[in-house]
């Protein structure tokens, strides 16, 4: 396993060396849509009864944060790899591809988690928060980050040059989040936009992890826990799958 951590250990020192790029942007990010929208639509605005809007909106800005940058970790990485050359460099050590999965979607995981954490502290500044279930908001952060980490390494897989890296999360990752529930419940929605809501897999990841926080939620805390378990277990599948031919990788 001596490959595992070499290449864990690069991951992780890759997105720690430009951490304020990779970390306190986007957690000023976050910072400036609490402030707009909460301090904006806070007095007409309320999604759960006892909960204020901008109660409401902190967790729904932690897990985005925690969802895009875990994606763009693996993503950004893997195409800048495949860009500049030195994928060949990984392709020829004897690493398995059980130990190249491992160590980019928990790599992945780590910076989605480190930037989740820092938009959580800094937001708790501004808003009284407390955790009703910290076992439910930990588990959906980190399964979360693990789909995004291995739905990164696919789209990574599939890129051959960084447009269409940006193309995906421009198309696919940022609708999936903004549609998902961040900034509003999907019982104020029409009849069909929430039943087209309940088809955005990212919904499901961001409403458990609000009901960690708050023990209510727009949808039963087991069947979103069951639906973000079959999700990452079809995209690690497809991505071992994907490793384990090399495709796009050897040839």
């Amino acid at each position: 396993m001596g490959g595992f951590p070499t290449l864990l250990y690069k991951e992780l020192l890759r997105f720690w060396k430009v951490s304020f790029q990779t970390v306190a942007a986007p957690v000023l990010t976050a910072l400036l849509y609490l402030v707009v929208f909460a301090y904006a639509l806070g007095d007409r605005v309320r999604m759960f009864e006892q909960v204020s809007y901008a109660q409401f909106l902190v967790p729904g800005l932690v897990m985005m944060s925690v969802l895009q940058n875990a994606f763009a970790n693996s993503s950004s990485s893997l195409i800048q790899s495949k860009v500049s050359g030195n994928l060949v460099f990984m392709m020829l050590p004897p690493i398995s591809y059980l130990e190249f999965f491992g160590a980019y979607v928990l790599a992945s995981m780590v910076r989605g988690l480190v930037v989740g954490t820092g938009v959580l502290l800094v937001t708790v500044w501004f808003v009284d928060l407390h955790v009703a279930a910290p076992a439910w908001v930990l588990l959906f952060a980190l399964l979360g980050a693990a789909i995004l980490g291995a739905l990164g390494l696919i789209a990574g897989i599939w890129a051959d040059r960084f447009e269409q890296i940006a193309a995906f999360q421009n198309f696919v990752i940022l609708p999936l989040t903004f549609l998902s529930g961040v900034f509003y419940s999907i019982h104020s929605l029409p009849a069909l936009w929430q039943a087209a809501s309940h088809l955005n897999p990212f919904f499901y990841m961001i409403d458990g992890f609000r009901f960690g926080f708050f023990g209510v939620s727009d949808f039963p805390p087991r069947a979103s826990l069951a639906v973000v378990a079959v999700s990452f277990a079809l995209l690690s599948s497809a991505c071992l799958l994907l490793l384990r031919s090399g495709y796009k990788l050897r040839q």
